[in-house]
């Protein structure tokens, strides 16, 4: 029903409007109470109160209105139809609409509206523009219409909507309209801690749409955003009353799901995936379809912190992934995964204890030159030490911290020590190795040239080993580490070689000058044929490229004098000598 209907057809008003005591209903005893300014409360908070009579449409505002909104007519704003003038059309019906609903009206209470827009006091052709919140009721007439409405207006400063607008960025994602990671979270661990309380199984779900990165790739990120959104509206409309849905990062949503245990999670998912899966997603390409992959963990029963519910769930969903089709996969505790787990969460903080603390170590094994029979060249091996002074080596912590992304960490540590050894020691020539990782990282060579760039002599008596599987994986990208590491002055050896499958090819392009061949086909040289032979194709091989040979793992004489033999260049293992502490080491005489 449209405003200009009902001041029309509309039935006289129940209250006398023209009294400010009627205006706003309040008890006699309140309006009597000797020093009470009713106007003047009104006043100082901005604020204005109005009754509307629908049927003449006239409208008596308390007699602050020209004060407060700045009016210098107050005829503007005398009918419903002038006030209406004056907000802004994009708003206008919103208002209109507001006193236009009469299903279930309240006779006796009136029908609630609470609204904001924007209003320009001398007209719309003035620039003097305010923003108001309009809010009161309305009471309907026989025939539904609204007869009658009263209400307060008031003035919202700039400050409260930059507040607004700042507690929205804060707390909801952009694009979805749902709570943002952190938010998310922290409801979680409000879910977590009352459910612990309260003994009530709640659930967590993390829901993935699948083909986002094909979408993407084909029609555009704003077509997979405009995916993104319309899913999260779908199975936004799903949820029941009290349960929260958030954007977990750019494809991923986290739900939780209150008095949700096993069974009716299972029930959940399935609306979830119908939601989404049974009607085209329509986008500004045209019709496109989605699919989604759930994870999901029942809390406290099988997690109860928010990191473990949190990773659970996305463990699971990893899993759900990997299948071919859209489906949900539960988390089922594992009494040795959950021993993994707590023991690689203790060697990361141990690592990032370490690495806060200067507790990382350098031990340093010698490569013995098979023409002087002398070292020569000193692997440098990372060690951490604990609280108690214990040394724990490289293999018992890195590949847990490659996984866990602290690798580019140690390698930086390890690239401080390796300078500081180099500084202090002019005769010494170190070999480190690096990660994968490190291997992409400009910032770690930004870094070697800031502590070198007053020594060239530690880069050229530096050099830096990367693994053969590392270096096959991004072939382009290792051979721009190689040749940004040779235009320095340092030299670089591949580690491990012969595990992988490096061909000719391949290792001229990497243009490395040393070849470090793996220890598993030395350990057993001496007896085994195979062995024997692949060293020494090894060795060739290398010797056609210019590229010095360094075999690891020697442990015994035989195995030391088959290699002399071949042409091996360098040998480094037990057989001469184990690491021992960097601060040990002295100039060879």
């Amino acid at each position: 029903m449209s405003a200009s209907k009902a001041e029309s057809e509309a039935p006289a008003p129940l209250v006398d409007a023209r009294k400010p005591s009627a205006q706003l209903n309040l008890p006699d005893p309140l309006t009597e109470t000797e020093g009470f300014d009713l106007v003047g409360i009104l006043s100082s908070v901005d604020e204005t109160a109005y009754v509307w009579d629908l049927s003449t449409g006239r409208f008596n505002w308390e007699s602050n209105a020209a004060e407060v909104l700045g009016i210098g007519d107050m005829s503007k704003i005398a009918t419903g139809s002038a006030y209406h003038a004056l907000i802004a059309p994009e708003h206008l019906n919103s208002r209109l609409e507001a006193f236009s609903r009469s299903v279930g009206a309240d006779r006796v209470r009136g029908v609630p509206y609470r609204l904001q827009y924007r209003l320009r006091p001398n007209g719309q052709r003035s620039e003097r523009e305010i923003r108001v919140e309009d809010q009161g009721r309305w009471w309907p007439g026989a025939d539904g219409h609204a007869v009658r409405a009263r209400g307060v207006v008031r003035i919202i400063p700039d400050e409260y909507l930059e507040q607004q607008r700042q507690l929205v960025r804060n707390d909801f994602d952009e694009l979805t309209g749902q709570l943002n990671r952190m938010r998310l979270t922290e409801a979680l661990g409000a879910v977590l801690a009352r459910a612990e309380r309260q003994y009530q199984a709640c659930s967590f779900i993390m829901i993935s749409v699948n083909n986002l990165a094909v979408i993407n790739e084909t029609f555009g990120i704003e077509i997979g955003d405009q995916v993104i959104a319309e899913v999260g509206r779908r199975i936004r409309a799903k949820l029941r009353g009290g349960d929260v849905i958030g954007r977990y990062s750019s494809n991923k949503f986290g739900l939780i799901m209150l008095g949700c245990g096993q069974g009716a999670l299972r029930v959940a998912v399935d609306r979830f995936i119908k939601a989404v899966r049974e009607e085209t997603i329509k986008t500004a390409m045209g019709q496109l379809t989605a699919t989604i992959s759930l994870g999901g963990v029942v809390i406290p029963d099988h997690a109860k912190s928010v990191q473990d519910a949190v990773n659970f769930a996305l463990r699971a969903l990893d899993v759900a992934k990997s299948k071919r089709f859209d489906c949900f996969v539960p988390h089922e505790p594992s009494p040795s995964s959950e021993g993994n787990r707590l023991r690689n969460k203790s060697i990361a903080e141990g690592v990032i204890a370490a690495l806060d603390e200067n507790r990382m170590r350098l031990v340093l094994q010698p490569m013995v030159s098979t023409k002087s029979g002398a070292p020569e060249i000193y692997e440098a091996l990372l060690r951490m030490e604990r609280r108690d002074g214990s040394l724990v080596s490289a293999g018992e912590f890195v590949p847990v911290a490659e996984q866990l992304g602290l690798s580019r960490l140690i390698d930086r540590r390890t690239l401080e020590l390796a300078v500081e050894l180099l500084k202090r020691h002019r005769d010494l020539t170190l070999s480190l190795n690096v990660s994968g990782l490190t291997c992409s990282d400009l910032e770690w060579l930004t870094a070697l040239r800031r502590m070198t760039k007053d020594r060239p002599d530690v880069l050229s008596r530096m050099i830096v080993e990367i693994t053969e599987t590392v270096a096959l994986e991004e072939l382009d990208q290792s051979a721009n580490f190689v040749d940004a590491l040779k235009e320095l002055g340092c030299r670089v050896a591949i580690d491990d070689f012969g595990a992988g499958y490096t061909s000719f090819k391949n290792l001229k392009r990497l243009n490395v000058d040393m070849v470090k061949i793996d220890g598993a086909f030395v350990k057993n040289l001496a007896d085994d044929t195979s062995d024997q032979i692949f060293v020494k194709t090894m060795v060739e091989l290398a010797n056609t490229f210019e590229m010095e040979t360094v075999a690891e793992w020697v442990g015994d004489e035989r195995a030391a004098r088959f290699l002399q033999s071949v042409g091996i260049n360098y040998m480094q293992g037990y057989y001469y000598g184990m690491p021992f502490d960097s601060s040990d080491y002295v100039k060879a005489a």
